[in-house]
């Protein structure tokens, strides 16, 4: 990804080069003046510009005119306030207006090119039954890199919610026909919880109620129309910042930090409450608990590093193999394990094995070179009388028997 930085002054410039490549990672062409600016857009792509208004040979704001010309999105950062300047600039299509208050002012312009980064891969969905009101609020969602679905109801809402359940937003107004914002908030939390999907509710009714009822409802947050841009983008990408912080700690108490696979207590949680309902249905579960054989070696004989390596490859193959249609976790040190809900105790077994024949056949890639990885395995069904600290214990006997067999066995108890 490249970004250009349109500025005079070197002291902004390289502050803004730096918090960027250090937010985004990302490669930094900074211009002086228009002439330069000209220069370099006629020979790269830029994913976003980041331009002064008033440039040595460019005292009228001509920068953005150019860089918007070429369809790449533009941050105006600017030294004085100017309203009139700002809204006719909004109305051209820039993403904001920032101004160089405070080293703050910079660090918010460069969060936002990360937001527009994310925002590609966003799909947010607008609800309005105003064709006007809708396309207006796409307009600026897209100025935001957004994917942008409409639709002109809450029934249609819904629909396209079930044929698009990746959605991660939902803009909604109050007055639709068939069914209101309210109605389509409650049936949408029926079945997608705040961690999964925001929702912002909109009105241009003056009921000064109606912010406390959206929320109350399960919306997010709340818009009273007429609104200005910038309020618009600061309260859609709070929400999503929000969303996304929340997915963070999710994956922070549910995912092992090393190997990216669910943890224990996800793996338990998990299943305590799945098996009441395999019971009651009469359902099958069997699982996996394995080892890494001699791991201990590995750590001591390569290092820790490379025993992390092992780790993070060995998970990769687990994942690779089965978390498609059944669960992956790990324990803890070098022991895994794999729910296998539906599946019989023979068959897991079957599967189980033909991991450890490809684990045993296919050597893991290191910085200290190939090492040859095998792997022991116990396999437990679920009987419908214990709980899940039960099953696993009984495939802890299986693996018991895996290690003093030899290792590189797969046993059932």
């Amino acid at each position: 990804m490249r970004i250009l930085v349109v500025e005079d002054s070197q002291v902004v410039s390289r502050v803004m080069r730096h918090l960027l490549t250090q937010e985004l990672n990302c490669e930094v062409d900074v211009a002086p003046d228009l002439a330069s600016a000209k220069n370099l857009l006629a020979e790269n792509d830029y994913f976003v510009a980041v331009t002064d208004l008033n440039l040595p040979d460019a005292q009228e704001g001509e920068i953005v005119k150019l860089v918007l010309a070429k369809q790449i999105p533009c941050i105006v950062l600017t030294g004085s306030w100017d309203p009139q300047e700002r809204s006719r600039l909004l109305q051209l299509g820039i993403v904001d207006y920032v101004l160089k208050e405070n080293r703050f002012s910079y660090e918010y312009t460069a969060k936002l090119v990360r937001r527009l980064q994310r925002n590609q891969s966003v799909k947010v969905l607008v609800a309005d039954d105003s064709m006007v009101s809708r396309k207006f609020i796409r307009s600026l969602l897209e100025q935001h890199l957004f994917q942008v679905i409409e639709a002109d109801d809450g029934v249609a809402a819904l629909d396209t919610l079930k044929e698009n359940p990746d959605i991660k937003l939902l803009i909604t107004d109050y007055n639709m026909p068939r069914l209101d914002g309210f109605g389509l908030i409650i049936k949408v939390r029926e079945q997608f919880s705040r961690e999964e999907l925001a929702i912002i509710g909109l009105s241009s009714d003056s009921d000064e109620s109606l912010s406390a009822r959206f929320i109350k409802n399960g919306a997010n947050d709340f818009l009273q129309k007429p609104f200005v841009h910038e309020e618009f983008h600061c309260r859609v990408l709070n929400t999503l910042d929000a969303l996304d912080m929340m997915a963070k700690l999710w994956e922070q108490a549910n995912l092992d930090y090393l190997t990216n696979v669910f943890n224990r207590r996800y793996f338990f949680n998990l299943y305590e409450d799945k098996l009441p309902t395999i019971t009651r249905n009469k359902g099958t579960l069997s699982l996996g608990l394995m080892d890494i054989d001699f791991f201990k070696k590995v750590n001591d004989g390569y290092g820790h590093d490379v025993g992390d390596e092992v780790l993070v490859e060995f998970a990769k193959r687990l994942k690779h193999s089965f978390s498609q249609h059944f669960t992956v976790a790990r324990f803890g040190g070098e022991e895994f394990v794999v729910g296998f809900k539906g599946l019989s105790v023979e068959k897991s077994f079957a599967l189980l094995d033909r991991f450890r024949m490809q684990m045993e056949s296919t050597p893991i890639m290191t910085t200290k070179g190939e090492l040859t990885i095998t792997v022991s395995i116990g396999v437990a069904n679920f009987n419908h009388d214990e709980n899940v600290d039960g099953m696993l214990q009984r495939a802890d006997v299986a693996l018991y028997e895996a290690k003093e067999g030899g290792r590189n066995l797969v046993c059932i108890p």
